[in-house]
């Protein structure tokens, strides 16, 4: 007797009998664990694996199940996850530019708790740097609580500064640097900065820095306003034209070779970058320095941020206080978080753990500087960042728009540039705003 449907039916048919027989006597373990936490960075799992017993044995027969879980599958599954229903974990750290996309539709429906309360109770809205709560906020409710500042200095060689005759403390605003960037640089040979000219991820700290961003606090979309065209009417000549001062060669063992020899004399650095560029460039060891952000104004801000992590509970968690206590110990011991500075020095955005010794220590890796410090003395500055749930769209689209006006510049140099920036970046933010009208979510 032949199957009716085919071949193929019949095949698919067989497997589900077997895999529902299998899944009947092998039955999915029920969870042991009291909390479940993801986490998507490497150095933060190391770190909380090592602070989770403490919390454990102030909590007895409390069990923590701590996961790392890839960034891309944080964003994507844990969306899945909410929208379906389905098993979720009970804390969750997500990385900013992706934090807005949790924020879609009504508040009820954000599958995060509304930490507001919790927040402006305990006194953590005031002890921690409260900009850092802007990026995880959504019609006034915060659903995160954030792990980092993330502040940016210059990172530059120091040794060539020397050799060159070049005072960091001479350079106070960006005409300064860029008066002394055109002096030192070397068509193909040696660049006052390393910029890229093909996306927007440095484009975005400047942006911030001038008090400008992609989205207002009502998450309307802005990156078409005022500041975000001054800010690219500054950014294209640093990367394009005959008197560019910057340049980019992409990461890895390029970007070593081109920090050794000098091709970049100073990189754009937020306080996990430094980390970054001394595991990278570790030849370099005692030849880098850090100096502050130059202004973009005499007396002008002096930093800006790039980067950040939160802390949510999510809504299905059975024990919301337990969690709310967890993220507390994770993000909150001095000592704790001290080492961890000390590991990737990053800065947390507890103000009170910057009291520790640990951020005074000199760095060999930086000329002996206290790392710590110089990021921690301008952390109280770093700008506000907001976000919306279509912020990886904007960032799409100003990388478009950027893209599009270095290849203008580059054409037709200041004829006519600065009408072609508004009109770019206006047709970038049009694209987000129609994108925003046309989704209720």
């Amino acid at each position: 007797m032949r199957f009716p449907y085919g071949p193929a039916a019949l095949s698919m048919l067989i497997l589900s009998i077997i895999s529902g027989v299998w899944l009947a006597f092998n039955p999915v373990p029920p969870k042991k664990a009291t909390l479940v936490m993801w986490t998507f960075a490497k150095t933060h799992y190391d770190a909380y694996k090592q602070a989770i017993p403490s919390f454990e044995a102030r909590h007895p027969g409390v069990k923590v199940d701590l996961q790392l879980v890839s960034w891309q599958a944080v964003t994507s599954r844990l969306q899945a996850a909410f929208l379906s229903d389905l098993d979720v974990p009970d804390l969750v750290e997500v990385e900013i530019s992706a934090a807005g996309s949790f924020f879609r539709g009504p508040l009820k429906d954000v599958g995060f708790l509304d930490l507001t309360d919790r927040i402006k109770q305990s006194g953590l809205y005031d002890r921690m740097v409260q900009a850092r709560f802007a990026p995880y906020t959504s019609r006034g409710r915060i659903f995160g609580l954030p792990h980092d500042v993330h502040p940016v200095m210059i990172a530059y060689r120091r040794d060539i500064f020397d050799q060159l005759g070049i005072d960091p403390n001479e350079i106070q605003t960006w005409d300064d640097f860029i008066r002394i960037g055109r002096k030192v640089t070397i068509p193909g040979k040696r660049y006052m900065l390393e910029l890229p000219d093909s996306e927007s991820s440095r484009f975005e700290p400047l942006l911030y820095q001038r008090g400008g961003g992609l989205f207002d606090p009502q998450g309307n979309c802005t990156m078409d306003n005022e500041i975000a065209v001054q800010t690219m009417l500054f950014y294209v000549p640093l990367v394009a034209g005959p008197n560019r001062i910057a340049s980019d060669l992409g990461g890895g063992q390029i970007f070593t070779r081109a920090v050794e020899d000098g091709y970049f004399l100073c990189m754009i650095a937020p306080d996990w970058r430094s980390k970054t560029i001394e595991v990278d460039v570790p030849k370099m060891r005692g030849k880098m320095a850090l100096m502050p952000l130059p202004a973009v104004y005499p007396g002008g801000r002096r930093t800006s941020t790039w980067g950040g992590t939160m802390i949510g509970i999510t809504k299905s968690c059975k024990y919301p206080d337990l969690a709310w206590e967890l993220a507390l110990h994770l993000y909150l011991n001095k000592d704790d978080l001290a080492q961890r500075f000390r590991d990737t020095n990053i800065l947390p955005a507890l103000k009170e753990a910057w009291d520790h010794p640990a951020y005074d220590e000199p760095r060999p890796y930086w000329s002996n500087q206290p790392l710590g410090r110089l990021y921690a003395q301008l952390a109280p500055d770093v700008p506000f960042q907001y976000t919306s749930p279509f912020v990886g769209t904007a960032k799409g689209k100003l990388s478009e728009a950027l893209v599009a006006c270095v290849q203008y510049y580059k054409q037709n140099g200041d004829k006519g540039f600065e009408e072609f920036v508004r009109k770019r970046l206006k047709q970038s933010a049009d694209e987000v705003r129609r994108l925003m009208r046309r989704n209720p979510y």
